[in-house]
Formats: structure tokens, C-alpha cells, sequence
């Protein structure tokens, strides 16, 4: 293996799990020495006109050598016809934070098309990487990949200093963003019931990526008469974030479907108690002792959770130490990383065997 070519669509610097992996993972395997060539794809991906598709093969093939794999993000390569996954002339391994046609919201068409297509891409992949065990199961049951295609390469995590807390009423954090698949309408409706007790939620995460589910979640804030109490920050990055994880009391999660939960990750590292749903791979993300758990889609239980963790100080802090326990042995970008090479160097491999075969 001569170099690896990155494929990744749309803005490297978007403020997004994903895309946060994307930009450590390209990081972190060059400073292990290798060659990684970042390739830039349309942003329309995972709904590529054919145009796009065209300009996509391009930029691939343009800048490769013999000898070099192929790296595509899923969220292009789900969405990659057939034909132009064969006209990639290298070894090609494909990146799988989760499923395409999980996102919630998707209509059942738009959803079945992307599961045929993606099945359809995975099968000719050289080699697949997963973020989560629970991804891996999930490809093999229900996209039919053999399991030893698979590589774990769950996300890396900083270290970070114990969140201090704040000085008055408990502060709820979520982080994600305002997209159906992260379900914080359904946030706001168990806190709508809980206004007997003092609170306070931020919201972190950016509302441009679904204008109407962020339009309809200011409409329930204030229908629930709840303006005072939740501050929708927007994306916060670096020194901002830092501050808002530092000087918050509980992390709440209530996603529908997580590929890994790198924000529960996070909340770990710095020790914070939470509130979440068992969707996908979260519910092994975190371990049942530093978490108040229930099902996807349970406003009740979402609001039994959140009295009891706002009323307790002595179950915050059960849940807290166990969450900061947990957190000082998450994995880490070099190790993650490591991993991630020896899958490309393998894939390399199988096709330097398959091609002297020929």
C-alpha cells in the first residue's frame, strides 16, 4: 500500500460526529507515518445527481496511483452506483458510521432505495470499517456482509478534566444536530411535564441541516412555555463546547438510532451523568451504571428519568462517578487509527493475491 486517498463528500470542517471522525481518523494516520490523500466529493451525496456521481468517480481517479486504497466515507458510498465502484481502479474500503436508510425521517421509497443501493455497494467493497460492534452485526444480519470484511474502528476520545458542574439549578446538556433522527422534540415534551422542578437544558448543535424539524422545535418550546428554561446554542467547537460540557450536570441523549454516540462518548470523559435511549449501539457505548436507560420513543420513561436524576443529587452523583469511570478507558485516536491501517494494508493484500491469480 503506496498511499490511501480519503474520499469524503461535502465541508471536511462540518460539526458533525461523522464528520469529526472523519477529520481525527485523516489526522491520526498520518501521524502514524502514512501517506493519506484527502479527495473532496460533491456535498450532495447521499443523494447524488449523476452528475455528481460522474464528478465523484473523477476525483478518485485522477489523483490515483498504482498501488494506493481507496478510503469512502458511507456517507458516499452507500449512495456509489455499482458501476462506479467498479471503475475505481484500486482496493476499495468503505467507512460505515451507520446505515443510510437509518435516518429517521426519510420517507419508505427514499429509504428503500438507499438500503438496495447501499447493500448493493457494500458487496463490493474490499473491506467495510464499522465505528461499533453493534454496526457490525447489524451489516452482516441485514446487508448480508461477511463478517470477516468487518473492521471495528470505534471513535477515539479526549481526555478531558471532570465537569465542575453549575452553581445553581441542574443544567441538562444535549448535543447533536437538530435532525429527526435525534428526537429532541420528544426531549422537550418529557421536560414540558417537569416544570414543578428547577432546570435548565442547552441544546448544542446545528438547526440548518433540517429547517423544519429545528422550526418546529422552537414552536414547542414556546407552546410548551418553555423559552426561559431551554437555550438553543447552535454548533459550538473547541473551547466553547469544552465550556458547555464543563459547566453543565446531566447529558442527556434522546436519540432514535446512534451508529456509536460520540457525544455520550464525550460526556464519559468528562464524567457527567446521563439520561438515554438504547438506540442502535448507544445502550454498548455506555455502561448501564453510569446511565439512567430507556427504550427509543418513551416520553414517559424519558420523564421518570429526568425527575429523578433533576430530584437527586445523590443519583447524579452514583451515575457521575461511574460515567467518569468509564470514561478514563474509552478508546483513542492512535489505537482506533492503527486499526484502521492494518484493515487498508489487508485489503491491499487480498488484491495483490487476487490480481497474481489472474
Amino acid at each position: 500500500m503506496k498511499r490511501i486517498l480519503f474520499a469524503i463528500p461535502g465541508d471536511l470542517a462540518t460539526l458533525t460526529g461523522g464528520y469529526g471522525y472523519d477529520r481525527r481518523i485523516l489526522c491520526a494516520l498520518r501521524e502514524l507515518g502514512l501517506d493519506v490523500v484527502h479527495v473532496a466529493l460533491p456535498a450532495s451525496f447521499p443523494e447524488p445527481t449523476a452528475a455528481d456521481v460522474k464528478t465523484a468517480l473523477a476525483a478518485i481517479n485522477e489523483v490515483l496511483r498504482p498501488g494506493d486504497v481507496v478510503l469512502v466515507d458511507g456517507l458516499a458510498f452507500g449512495a456509489l452506483p455499482r458501476e462506479a465502484i467498479r471503475d475505481i481502479g484500486a482496493p476499495v474500503v468503505a467507512l460505515c458510521h451507520h446505515p443510510l436508510c437509518l435516518e429517521t425521517g426519510l420517507d419508505p421509497l427514499p429509504m428503500q432505495a438507499l438500503f438496495e443501493s447501499e447493500r448493493e455497494a457494500l458487496a463490493l467493497a474490499d473491506h467495510v470499517i464499522v465505528t461499533s460492534g453493534d454496526t457490525a452485526e447489524l451489516l452482516v444480519r441485514d446487508f448480508a456482509v461477511e463478517a470477516q470484511k468487518l473492521t471495528i474502528g470505534p471513535p477515539g476520545t479526549d481526555s478531558a478534566p471532570r465537569a465542575r458542574g453549575s452553581d445553581g439549578p441542574p443544567i441538562l446538556l444535549a448535543v447533536g444536530s437538530i435532525i429527526p433522527r435525534k428526537a429532541f422534540g420528544l426531549l422537550v415534551e418529557a421536560l414540558g411535564g417537569l416544570q414543578h422542578l428547577d432546570w435548565r437544558l442547552r441544546l448544542v448543535g446545528a438547526s440548518h441541516r433540517s429547517p423544519p424539524t429545528a422550526a418546529a422545535l422552537v414552536e414547542q418550546i414556546a407552546a410548551c412555555g418553555l423559552e426561559r428554561r431551554v437555550d438553543l446554542l447552535g454548533e459550538l467547537s473547541g473551547e466553547d463546547l469544552e465550556a458547555a460540557f464543563a459547566t453543565s450536570d446531566v447529558f442527556v441523549s434522546p436519540a432514535l438510532f446512534e451508529g456509536y454516540g460520540m457525544a455520550l462518548a464525550e460526556a464519559m470523559a468528562h464524567g457527567l451523568p446521563i439520561v438515554m435511549t438504547t438506540a442502535g449501539a448507544a445502550a454498548s457505548t455506555v455502561p448501564d451504571a453510569a446511565a439512567l436507560k430507556l427504550a427509543p420513543l418513551d416520553v414517559r420513561g424519558l420523564r421518570m428519568a429526568l425527575q429523578e436524576i433533576i430530584a437527586d443529587v445523590g443519583v447524579r452523583q452514583k451515575l457521575s462517578d461511574e460515567s467518569w469511570r468509564a470514561g478514563q478507558n474509552l478508546p483513542q485516536w492512535g489505537d482506533t487509527a492503527g486499526k484502521i491501517a492494518a484493515a487498508l494494508r489487508f485489503a491491499s493484500q487480498i488484491m495483490k493475491r487476487s490480481a497474481s491469480r489472474a
